[in-house]
């Protein structure tokens, strides 16, 4: 008997981006609220996750753990999709630099911030959360120039690449860093009026 992929998932955490892939694709899931850092706040996590973070997502035997691979797992194992490209398409690794830029060069830097300016201030480095906000604008302007007047980033359609990056986007909304540039902005509002991304923060919101 098939069941149903879980994922498990704190509001706002990294884990949208793969509640809101399966919300695009139309799968259904198990979806578990945890509080968060849920290493902290809920017990045994590690024996959920060992690492101690979020995501964690199970399917068929499957457990995975990083919130981009979990969005690239689904597009493959669970597509056909026009959310993925193809490697005889010609943004194939435009795609799949877009998709892996988004957390290991986009979100990084704003986890510092958020480490050091909302959750653990008192260890007095609110100058290495300026200074790695700063470096996560220096990062968006290279990417706005990357991504120019495109309504999506790569294969001129809503891919996983969408969602891995504007995930970046929406927790640098999130925690009020700063404007973005004008072409990003126009892009971040197209994703926000998507259907799934709609029903992903509703779904996020109602448990």
């Amino acid at each position: 008997m098939h069941v149903k992929p879980k994922l498990y998932h704190c509001q706002g955490a990294r884990s949208f981006r793969p509640l809101w892939a399966l919300e695009e694709m139309g799968l259904q899931y198990e979806l578990i609220m945890v509080p968060f850092p849920p290493r902290v706040r809920e017990e045994g996590w590690l024996d959920i996750n060992p690492f101690g973070t979020i995501p964690a997502f199970f399917d068929n035997g499957e457990v995975m753990t990083e919130s981009v691979a979990i969005c690239h797992y689904l597009a493959e194992r669970h597509g056909p999709t026009e959310l993925s490209v193809s490697p005889n398409e010609k943004d194939y690794g435009r795609y799949l630099n877009w998709m892996y830029q988004a957390d290991a060069t986009m979100t990084f830097p704003q986890t510092i911030a958020l480490r050091y300016r909302m959750f653990e201030p008192e260890k007095g480095l609110q100058q290495a959360g300026d200074d790695y906000t700063q470096w996560f604008f220096s990062r968006l302007k290279a990417a706005a120039e990357m991504l120019g007047d495109r309504e999506f980033v790569a294969a001129e359609r809503f891919t996983m690449a969408d969602i891995a990056f504007g995930y970046a986007l929406k927790l640098a909304a999130q925690l009020k860093l700063g404007a973005f540039p004008e072409n990003v902005t126009a892009y971040w509002n197209g994703l926000k009026a998507r259907g799934a991304y709609q029903a992903a923060m509703a779904k996020e919101a109602a448990k």
